[in-house]
Formats: C-alpha cells, sequence, structure tokens
C-alpha cells in the first residue's frame, strides 16, 4: 500500500475505532459487548496459532538453548569443582584419620621398648647417593637427629638414617641389599645377622647351626653399642622359610618383615636409646586360637524309659541268671552229668 493521505486517514480511523473497543471492552467487564465477538474469533484463530505455534516453538527453543548454554556451562563447571573440592574434603580426611592411627600405633611401640622418639613424615622415596631402597624424612639436624639412629614405625623396624641435612634426613631402609642388623630368635634368644633382599623375605643367619626353628617365630633386633645404629627390641618380623644346614656351623632362614616397605608414611627416629633390653616385650601378642569343644563320651547307663528285652526269663532268688530247659544248674549249653553203673 502506498503512502497517501487516504491511506493515513484510514490508518488513524483504525486506532480510533480500536481504542474505542478497548474502552468499551473495559467498561463493560464480564458483561462487555465485545465477549461474543471475542470467542468466535478465539474459536476461528485458536486452531491456527497452535499450528503456528507447534511449527515456530522448536526454532525458539533452540534459540534460547543457544542463548542459555553459556550460563548452563558455567554451572556445570561450578558443580564440577564443588565435586572435586568435597572429593578432596574427604579424602583428606581419610588421610588424616589414617595418619593418626598410625601415629597412635607409633606411639605404643615406643612406649613398650621404652623410645625417645621424634615423629616425621616420609616426603620422597628413591635412589639416593648410590641406596636402592631410601626415603627421604621432614626431620634434620635442627630437629635432633644424627647418622646412624634407629627408624622405626609402629609395625617394627624401617632403617637406619645415613645422610643429615638440617631439615630432611635419608633413611636406608632394612630391605636394601646393602642393609645388615643384628638379630635376636624370641624365646630362644638366638642370634644371627639379617640382610635386606629387596621385595624378597630378609636373609637371616643363625650363629647356631643346630638352632631350634620353626616357620612363624619371630625376631628382634639385638642392638648396638650405645644404641647406633640399632636401638634392641625392635620388631624385625617372621620367619618364613628355613634353608637346609647340611652340617654347615651357621642356619639360614628367611625372615618377612613386619614394616610394608612400599607404603611409609608416618615414622619416628630413636634419638635416645631404652635404658634396659626390652628383649621381646614389644612384640605385639600373638593371636590365640580358640579351643576346641571336647565330645562328651557315651553313657553306658540306660536311659530313663529304656524297655528291656522280652522273653528272657531269671531264676527267682537270683537275679538276672537264665534258665534253659531240662537244665536246673543254669549253666549254658551244658548235658547233665551221666550216671556210671558198675558191671557185675
Amino acid at each position: 500500500m502506498r503512502d497517501t493521505k487516504e491511506s493515513r486517514l484510514l490508518l488513524v480511523l483504525l486506532v480510533v475505532v480500536a481504542f474505542a473497543l478497548i474502552t468499551v471492552d473495559i467498561r463493560g467487564g464480564e458483561n462487555s459487548p465485545l465477549d461474543r465477538p471475542r470467542q468466535a474469533a478465539q474459536s476461528v484463530f485458536g486452531p491456527v496459532e497452535n499450528s503456528v505455534a507447534s511449527a515456530v516453538n522448536p526454532v525458539g527453543n533452540a534459540i534460547d538453548a543457544v542463548r542459555d548454554s553459556g550460563d548452563r556451562s558455567s554451572t556445570i563447571d561450578r558443580l564440577k569443582k564443588e565435586n572435586e573440592a568435597l572429593k578432596q574434603e574427604l579424602g583428606s580426611k581419610d588421610i588424616t584419620r589414617n595418619r593418626a592411627a598410625e601415629l597412635d600405633q607409633l606411639l605404643r611401640t615406643a612406649g613398650a621398648g621404652q623410645y625417645t622418639i621424634k615423629g616425621a613424615q616420609v616426603i620422597a622415596i628413591g635412589a639416593a647417593q648410590g641406596f636402592s631402597w631410601t626415603v627421604t624424612i621432614d626431620a634434620g639436624s635442627h630437629d635432633g637427629v644424627t647418622r646412624d639412629m634407629t627408624v622405626i614405625n609402629g609395625d617394627g623396624l624401617v632403617g637406619r638414617v645415613t645422610t643429615v641435612g638440617p631439615s630432611t634426613s635419608t633413611v636406608l631402609l632394612a630391605n636394601d641389599p646393602d642393609f645388615t642388623v643384628g638379630t635376636r630368635l624370641e624365646g630362644s634368644m638366638e642370634l644371627g645377622f639379617a640382610s635386606g633382599q629387596g621385595n624378597q623375605p630378609m636373609r637371616d643367619q643363625l650363629l647356631n647351626g643346630k638352632a631350634d626353628v620353626h616357620k612363624g617365630d619371630r625376631l628382634v633386633t639385638f642392638g648396638s653399642s650405645a644404641g647406633k645404629p640399632f636401638v634392641p627390641g625392635v620388631p624385625v618380623g617372621k620367619i618364613t622359610g628355613i634353608e637346609p644346614s647340611g652340617g654347615n656351623l651357621t642356619k639360614t632362614v628367611l625372615v618377612q618383615p613386619f614394616v610394608g616397605f612400599t607404603k611409609l608414611d608416618i615414622v619416628g627416629v630413636v634419638v635416645v636409646g631404652p635404658r634396659t633390653d626390652p628383649r621381646d616385650s614389644v612384640l605385639p601378642p600373638r593371636p590365640t586360637t580358640p579351643a576346641k569343644p571336647t565330645p562328651a563320651k557315651p553313657s553306658n547307663t540306660p536311659s530313663p524309659g529304656t524297655p528291656t528285652t522280652p522273653g528272657t526269663p531269671t531264676t527267682p532268688g537270683t537275679p538276672g541268671t537264665p534258665t534253659y530247659p531240662g537244665n536246673g544248674t543254669g549253666t549254658a549249653g551244658r548235658n547233665p552229668t551221666p550216671t556210671t553203673t558198675s558191671g557185675g
């Protein structure tokens, strides 16, 4: 349509009519005269609106999705970060709980052996200064640690200090092939020398080739002069194998260490040894096996109400003695004594 005076006049007229109808509709309220025309228009144009809406809605939803994708992405990222934070918090609680348990066990072991210790944490593991099995702990000379001090944890012997710095130290682990420690057998007090073999059990050479040893027997440290490099009584491990002696003067046994060297965390450096040798007192008590129940012996006394064998006659006056036909003596299976007569 061209922009002419007639078209402008028609547009103004339509606007005026629309305002008039709106005014009449508002003033009429529920009784508006335009109510019926509105319903008729709704019935005519309603299906058309639904069809148009069904065709247009997917496009509108797609546009909204694109517009809101940035907000949703940021929300997902925020939720992921919160989830990771919660996981780290829960993990830190588990680590704290495990460390508290290790420290508690370490203190019990130190108390049983009367060891004065300096607590430390393993902060690195790996080769150092040519040693193949070493760890680094966060305690050094500023903490009173010196070379050749015994290192333990709650399970037993960890190793000995080899290098000391101001705030850190290097510990040679007991399973290192260059590690050797004097041992004492629980109970019999037989002496020996145990050496590390890496991932394999330690090899202990007992000085007495005729020592009476068995699998499951436990060993502790024998101790060194002035407590360096080893204090006495520290649990070392238990015997898992015995090699044939072959007439040798010594006997070799395999010892599984009590300490798990691949999962070290909290350790203690023994800065002051015990006044007296604790011997076997640091070893944990052996587990007790429950006694097997003794089966009850069957009783020979007849139970009440047990019926007697029918048809067994007894001789009057002699209870329990059976009689037999033709024999009044009561002797089973015996014939009467024949009478002998003399001839003539």
